[in-house]
């Protein structure tokens, strides 16, 4: 098998679903079909916005450095302070706050 046709089994086998099911319900398996990219195209845009903004501008160490460092970024900046085009340019918190308040008000 090419390196293409191994994409992706590791999630799709017996051992792996198994493990999902034991947690009754709590998590949900989700694959798309071959080259189908988008469950995958909010982790990547995450991901993309997490090393140009924050990873690629410090050195670290220490894992743990790093660990906190990005924890930092995620908590205080990523979910609280940067805007997001797709919610109507809100942080995620706003967005959050705005969605709950729009579900007691219903």
């Amino acid at each position: 098998m090419t390196n293409e046709e191994h994409r992706g089994t590791q999630y799709a086998s017996y051992k792996f679903t198994n493990i999902l099911k034991s947690y009754k319900g709590l998590i949900k398996q989700s694959m798309s079909r071959k080259g189908n990219c988008w469950n995958n195209a909010i982790a990547e845009s995450f991901f993309k916005s997490l090393k140009v903004e924050w990873v690629y501008k410090h050195n670290y160490w220490l894992r743990l450095e790093a660990e906190l460092s990005i924890f930092q970024w995620i908590e205080t900046w990523y979910n609280r302070r940067r805007i997001h085009s797709y919610l109507g340019y809100k942080s995620i918190e706003e967005f959050k706050i705005e969605m709950f308040n729009q579900k007691v008000a219903a």
